[in-house]
């Protein structure tokens, strides 16, 4: 009979014993230190909602025409999708104790899974450099307004950034480094701090705002421009689609962090308070925000920077301005540094560590100057619409595949087992079924991104993807449908619920 466990936490020390070293490394082996209780789950989500980034997707929202309380409703739809894709997401990773990028070996094969791995790095170049920009902007706000001379640099640009725009990237650049190097514990207490300092500051911004303009002045039926009943639902969907295309990234690799979860009730209670409740504060509190600036200044601000820049006092838009760099920081390392960190160590586990990955990522995203991708309402909403048209697919694909094709269970062992006999082999590494069911899911997503024509359903494109891929996938796979684990000696773990 095989050796089922419940909870990789009693593995014993000589499990990884034999693992090829093609696979595996002390970054991607299972796990013993499953140590992280709800509220470090809900510390990664108050880091990834409490993002400038977040702000600037949520504000965004006003201009397709949506009323505040529209906004609102969208936001809070959104996040519940994204709560229970992230329940799903978490199950495997936290049974098996290994990242994304090892899970990805049971469907795509122990070599075909760079295949995933390798997009969702690819994403945290985009996404990476989009976050250290914005943090960039911040600083370089608190450094004009202590060092006006600075001014003249600001005029003359190279690739699209000004000269000290450079300067405060590189600064940024740096810091978030220096965090990243000192590895997960490091991570882990950073983000504990981060994503409830940056709430400090939303919440003093947001009654400054209530201070200046009073309660008549916030309009929770504020609109840019007037829709038929028709278009104002579509523009609901529209909004509703792109929060779970902006939580996407995160979304996919969170296994990277539900390994260290103690159990899946710690880890659904963290997402829960980290996801619907967290974010329904968030939302409140952005479209207080957004809808006092049309009051107060006669027109909607968007960019959370810009807002901070409008206070009186210089030593409170330095403080809070710094403050949502540090939030910024927290967002920045957990979903744009540890999965690249992951996810290219995957692909030579004994050449690249978890601290060459994530590097990788980090200079990637200086060469996409991610400033180019950010630069208005409608290129963000472009930005997610080709990203989602990666990620929707993949998401598809290893939850068809983990919960309908395996039956929730997975084979620990082969996991890291790179010759024939490994269950996940398949056929020289590789899967051919999942590629065949990948390949044609994210063209019709990025051809649908680039048509014109297809613009508005182009916002759909994480779903369109996932559904895509999922039946492909589904149907090509029905003949490998797990039945049991009789006759497999070694370590198998099954879901308990």
């Amino acid at each position: 009979m095989p050796s089922i466990e419940h909870n990789t936490t009693a593995m014993i020390d000589s499990a990884n014993v034999g693992y090829s070293p093609r696979l595996c490394n002390d970054d991607l082996a299972p796990t013993r230190n499953q140590t992280w209780s709800w509220y470090n789950i809900f510390s990664f989500w108050m880091s990834d909602v409490h993002s400038m980034g977040g702000y600037v997707v949520a504000a965004s929202f006003f201009t397709l025409g949506l009323a505040s309380w529209q906004v609102l409703l969208c936001l809070l739809v959104g996040i519940c999708i994204v709560q229970l894709c992230a329940n799903l997401v978490a199950k495997p990773s936290q049974m098996a104790g290994v990242p994304y990028a090892v899970i990805c070996r049971q469907a795509f094969g122990v070599f075909g899974a760079n295949i995933p791995a390798v997009i969702r790095g690819l994403i945290a170049f985009a996404w990476y450099g989009i976050q250290t920009y914005l943090a960039a902007n911040a600083l370089m706000l608190v450094m004009l307004k202590f060092w006006p001379s600075l001014a003249p640099m600001t005029t003359g640009h190279f690739l699209g950034l000004s000269h000290l725009g450079w300067v405060c990237f590189g600064i940024m650049w740096v810091l978030q480094a220096m965090v990243f190097w000192h590895g997960m514990n490091a991570i882990k207490r950073f983000i504990d701090i981060a994503g409830p300092a940056v709430y400090i500051v939303m919440m003093v911004l947001a009654g400054w705002i209530l201070y200046q303009t009073g309660f008549d002045g916030i309009s929770f039926t504020l609109a840019s421009k007037q829709l038929s009943s028709g278009e104002q639902a579509w523009q609901m969907l529209t909004a509703t689609a792109l929060v779970v295309s902006y939580f996407s990234g995160p979304l996919l690799n969170f296994g990277d962090f539900s390994r260290y979860g103690k159990s899946m009730k710690e880890i659904r209670r963290g997402n829960r308070w980290g996801l619907p409740f967290n974010f329904l504060l968030f939302s409140i509190v952005t479209v207080v925000i957004v809808s006092g600036t049309q009051s107060l200044f006669g027109k909607m601000i968007t960019d959370p920077i810009e807002t901070v820049s409008h206070v009186g006092n210089s030593l409170a838009m330095a403080i809070g301005l710094l403050t949502m760099i540090t939030a910024t920081i927290g967002i920045n390392i957990v979903a744009n540094f540890v999965s690249p960190a992951f996810d290219f160590s995957n692909c030579s586990p004994q050449k690249i560590s978890f601290r060459t990955g994530g590097m990788i990522a980090a200079v990637g995203s200086v060469l996409l100057t991610p400033w180019n991708l950010f630069q208005s309402p409608e290129l963000i909403h472009y930005t997610l619409d080709v990203l989602g048209a990666f990620i929707g697919p993949l998401f598809g694909i290893l939850l068809t595949d983990f919960y309908i094709i395996k039956r929730s269970k997975i084979y620990v062992d082969d996991l890291f087992d790179d010759t024939p006999k490994g269950r996940y082999w398949y056929k020289s590494g590789f899967n051919p079924k999942a590629i065949l069911a990948l390949l044609p899911s994210v063209a019709i997503g990025l051809i649908i991104s680039f048509i014109p024509a297809l613009h508005e359903v182009a916002n759909f494109s994480w779903f369109i993807g996932a559904f895509l891929s999922a039946g492909c996938y589904r149907w090509l796979a029905r003949a490998e449908k797990e039945s049991g684990v009789l006759g497999y000696n070694g370590q198998v773990v099954v879901s308990k619920d």
